[in-house]
């Protein structure tokens, strides 16, 4: 199910199902953000858990965090914007029945990293469409760039979104930083020599890890009955070459890659890290190789910004066009 796109004042509900917004920087910037939300919307609500850290790695207790969660997704909100990634927000799916949220309105949850674990079920449980994306407190650039403004195109219903030519390697510790693109980007592929389409699916891969083979894990049979091949978008936040080579083998004894047309492949937080000689990029091609599938490497999309925006479920075709990333989303 894809949410309607959204018109002009839509309704915004925050949400912290992993960690809130009570420390620096995110606290700064989370208040910044909600002045410049007002050049968006003046209709927005504010959950419970945004300014909590009740625990040193969660907003609040996980059933606290899960009841905030299925509050927005039966409200009449146009958007469940998160307000941040984080650890452990796992555990809020033991509170939530996604069979009693099947009749729900859709709508767009955007988020990315620990958000996983609520993007990857709606689409497996729900069929809803999601935003792989930036969080909330993002909105603090204004005028906005790269990848909120990309959020904003897309929520508004366009189609087509490309990679940025330089990405950010370099680290700015300050509370407003801005872009210091100082790395040209440059897509590397492997079995690519034409466009490849399907219904994108995937997250951070650290949480899919988590969610495999537990009883939140409907990915084998969603794939399994869906009526498009799969492509699965993937990046990493703390794993190493060796995690991922791990990760992957336990995603593929899952059957979770039976029906997929190809990958893009995303930058982790420890982008350029070498282990046993390899590299991410050795790291996906040694473990799914045997699928004879294209991947498409170093995409603008993960934990080293900026990104684009991702729908997942949504049925797209991508390819490389001037050494740059193109999704073209067909719905």
């Amino acid at each position: 199910m894809k949410p309607n796109y959204i018109k002009d004042n839509p309704k915004i509900y925050l949400v912290a199902p992993s960690f809130g917004t009570t420390t620096t920087p995110y606290k700064e910037r989370m208040d910044k953000a909600l002045i410049n939300i007002k050049k968006i919307t003046n209709n927005v609500i504010i959950g419970p858990n945004v300014f909590k850290l009740e625990y040193s790695c969660a907003s609040t207790n996980a059933k606290a965090r899960a009841k905030e969660i299925i509050d927005a997704l039966k409200s009449d909100a146009d958007v469940i914007w998160s307000v941040g990634g984080g650890e452990i927000m796992c555990q809020i799916l033991e509170y939530i029945d996604f069979n009693e949220l099947k009749n729900i309105k859709p709508k767009w949850y955007i988020g990315y990293s620990d958000n996983t674990n609520m993007i990857l079920p709606l689409a497996t449980y729900l069929n809803m469409e999601a935003i792989y994306g930036p969080h909330a407190p993002d909105l603090y650039r204004y005028p906005f760039d790269y990848e909120i403004k990309d959020t904003l195109r897309m929520l508004k219903g366009e189609k087509i979104f490309k990679g940025y030519k330089s990405f950010q390697l370099s680290r700015n510790d300050k509370i407003f930083p801005k872009y210091h693109l100082d790395k040209r980007n440059k897509i590397s592929t492997y079995n690519y020599d034409k466009p490849f389409e399907g219904k994108l699916l995937g997250g951070c891969l650290d949480c899919l890890v988590t969610i495999c083979g537990t009883k939140f894990d409907n990915v084998a049979e969603f794939t399994k009955n869906s009526k498009e091949k799969i492509i699965f978008f993937l990046e990493a936040c703390e794993m190493n070459p060796m995690d991922i080579m791990r990760g992957l083998f336990q995603l593929k004894n899952a059957n979770w890659f039976n029906n997929v047309s190809g990958f893009i492949l995303g930058r982790s937080m420890f982008y350029g890290m070498e282990q046993f000689g390899m590299y991410d990029k050795d790291s996906y091609i040694e473990s799914l190789k045997y699928l004879n599938v294209p991947m498409i490497f170093n995409c603008d999309f993960g934990h080293i910004g900026p990104t684009i925006p991702i729908r997942s479920n949504a049925y797209a075709k991508i390819s490389v066009e001037n050494n740059l990333l193109k999704i073209e989303y067909k719905d």
